[in-house]
């Protein structure tokens, strides 16, 4: 069975995206505009300061705005992942 990614650490980059480091080194970035954009579950992430309230949670599974066991928005390590990978594979291909 394959060990689920884990974030290690979170940080704002800048309003809507992310920077991310996971348990086995893997590092990088996650532009969540997109997804903020689409609609009423992510509206709070539309405010800059509330956005910079990101949290990872305690076995860094997922990363969430609001209050721990309460959360308003969660995203997931591995599909978290699946973004980075995604992107970076975007970026790559349009240098």
């Amino acid at each position: 069975m394959t060990e689920l990614p884990r974030i290690l650490s979170v940080e704002p980059v800048v309003h809507g995206v992310l920077k991310l480091t996971w348990n086995d080194g893997y590092e990088g970035v996650v532009d969540l505009r997109g997804i903020i954009a689409r609609g009423k579950v992510f509206e709070p992430l539309s405010n800059p300061d509330y956005f910079r309230g990101v949290r990872l949670s305690d076995h860094g599974h997922s990363i969430y705005w609001g209050e721990a066991d309460n959360e308003d928005v969660d995203f997931g390590a591995d599909r978290l992942r699946e973004i980075a990978e995604q992107q970076a594979a975007l970026l790559a291909h349009a240098n």
